[in-house]
C-alpha cells in the first residue's frame, strides 16, 4: 500500500480513501442530474467532473514528486501570488453556480477557476513556514498576531467577494495550525472571542453578559497575559459588537435570509428556507437503507436545491439512507484521522503543521456542508470535499492531498 502507480512512496490508505470519495462523488453527481426534467446546462456536469478527476490525478502525480524543501522555498511567493489572485477577483471576478452573486471566480480563455482554492494551500504553507521557524510555541496573544495576519489577509479578500462559506476554511486552517504549534487553548478561545460577541450583539442583554464572562476569563488569565493584551481583547469584543449592525446591513438580502432561516426555515419557506426544508425531507425520507440509487424522489422531481453541488449530501442520504450516510462519514472521518495520525508521527514541525492545516480546511468544509444539509449550521454555500461538483475545488483538493502525502513521506525518510 506504500506504492501507487509507480509514484514515490505515499500513504496508500489515505489516497485510497480519497479516491473512493471522488468516485462516490462522480456517481452522486450523475444521480443528482438524472431527474425527470433535466436542466440541459448541467446535464453533463458529471462528465466534466470526470475530466477534472483525471486532471486531478495527473496533478497529484506531479505534485507528490515535489520535495518538501521546495515547498518550503515556494511558500511565501505562493502566498503573495495567492493574495494577488484574490485581489484580482474583486476587479475581474465573476460568479458561478451557487456563488453566482459573488466575484469568486476568474475566467480566462474559457477556463474558469476559483483563486480561493490555491490560496488555501498557499496560506497553509506560509503559516507552516512561519510557525515551524519559531524558536518557541506561541504562548500569548502577541505571538499569534503575525500568523493571525497571514490568515486574515486572504480571509478578508474572500469576504469582500463576498464568499462567507469559503472564508470559514481560512479560520479552520489558522486555529488548527496554531493548536498544533502548541498555542494554549485559553489563548485560542480569547482569539476567537470576538466572533460570539459579533453574533450576540443583536441582543444587548446577552451581549453584556458575554462581555462580563470575557472580562472574568481575562482576570483568571492575568498571569499569562500582558495588560495591553487584555485591553486588546476587550476592545476587539466591543468592536465586534459595534460593527454587528453595519455588517448586517452590508449583506445581500439572500445572505441575510440564509442566516435568518437557520433559526426558523419558515421565515422564508419558498426561497432560502426551501433549501433546508427540502434537504431535511430528502435525508429523512431515506430511512435506514435509502430509496435506491437514482431513485430519490426529492431529487428526481427537482425539489432539492443545488443537488449536484452544495446539497449533494442530501442525495446521498435520500438514496442510501442512514447506512449510506454513516459509510460516507466514515470515509471522511478516516481521512481526517489519517491526517492527524501522520502529523502525530511527524518529527518535522513544517510537515506536521502542513498536515494539520489541510485537516483544518477539510474539517470545516465537511462539518459546514453536512451541517447545513440537516439544519445544524446556516447555509453558506460550501462544497463537500471530493464529492460536490466543482472542477477547481476537486483539483486543488487533490493537490493538497499530494502535498500532505509528500511531506509525510519526506518526514518519514528523515526519521529513518
Amino acid at each position: 500500500m506504500r506504492k501507487l502507480f509507480g509514484l514515490w512512496a505515499i500513504d496508500g490508505p489515505l489516497v485510497g480513501a480519497v479516491a473512493v470519495l471522488s468516485l462516490i462523488g462522480l456517481a452522486m453527481i450523475f444521480s443528482a442530474v438524472n431527474t425527470i426534467d433535466p436542466d440541459p446546462s448541467i446535464a453533463n456536469v458529471w462528465i466534466r467532473q470526470g475530466v477534472w478527476f483525471v486532471l486531478a490525478l495527473i496533478a497529484f502525480t506531479a505534485v507528490s514528486r515535489v520535495p518538501q524543501r521546495w515547498l518550503e522555498w515556494v511558500a511565501m511567493p505562493a502566498y503573495v501570488f495567492g493574495l494577488v489572485l484574490l485581489g484580482a477577483t474583486l476587479i475581474i471576478g465573476t460568479g458561478a453556480g451557487t456563488a453566482a452573486g459573488t466575484r469568486s471566480f476568474i475566467e480566462l480563455a474559457g477556463f474558469r477557476f476559483q483563486p480561493a482554492e490555491p490560496a488555501k494551500i498557499a496560506t497553509v504553507l506560509a503559516l507552516a513556514q512561519y510557525l515551524s521557524n519559531r524558536a518557541e510555541s506561541p504562548a500569548n496573544l502577541r505571538d499569534v498576531v503575525v500568523p493571525g495576519m497571514i490568515a486574515a489577509a486572504p480571509l478578508g479578500l474572500v469576504l469582500l467577494q463576498p464568499d462567507l462559506g469559503t472564508a470559514q476554511a481560512f479560520v479552520g486552517i489558522l486555529f488548527a495550525m496554531l493548536f498544533w504549534a502548541g498555542t494554549p487553548v485559553p489563548i485560542l478561545l480569547l482569539l476567537a472571542s470576538p466572533l460570539p460577541a459579533l453574533i450576540l450583539a443583536f441582543d444587548a442583554r446577552i451581549w453584556a453578559v458575554y462581555i462580563v464572562l470575557v472580562v472574568f476569563a481575562l482576570y483568571l488569565l492575568r498571569y499569562r497575559l500582558f495588560f495591553y493584551e487584555s485591553v486588546a481583547v476587550i476592545l476587539a469584543n466591543f468592536a465586534a459588537g459595534t460593527i454587528a449592525t453595519p455588517l448586517w446591513n452590508t449583506l445581500e438580502p439572500y445572505q441575510r435570509n440564509r442566516l435568518l432561516v437557520y433559526l426558523d426555515p419558515m421565515v422564508d419557506p419558498l426561497d432560502q428556507g426551501w433549501n433546508i426544508i427540502q434537504s431535511k425531507v430528502a435525508i429523512g425520507s431515506g430511512g435506514l437503507t435509502g430509496q435506491g440509487y437514482l431513485e430519490g424522489t426529492q431529487k428526481r422531481y427537482n425539489f432539492l436545491p443545488e443537488q449536484h453541488t452544495d446539497f449533494i449530501f442530501s442525495v446521498v442520504g435520500e438514496e442510501f439512507g442512514f447506512i449510506g450516510v454513516v459509510v460516507a462519514l466514515a470515509f471522511f472521518g478516516f481521512v481526517l484521522w489519517r491526517l492527524i495520525r501522520l502529523a502525530a508521527d511527524s518529527a518535522d514541525p513544517f510537515a506536521g503543521l502542513v498536515l494539520l492545516g489541510i485537516f483544518g480546511a477539510w474539517f470545516v468544509h465537511i462539518f459546514v456542508n453536512v451541517g447545513m444539509t440537516i439544519g445544524l449550521v446556516p447555509v453558506t454555500g460550501i462544497p463537500l470535499p471530493f464529492v460536490s461538483y466543482g472542477g477547481s475545488f476537486l483539483l486543488m483538493s487533490w493537490v493538497a492531498l499530494a502535498i500532505a502525502v509528500r511531506v509525510a513521506h519526506d518526514d518519514s525518510g528523515t526519521r529513518a
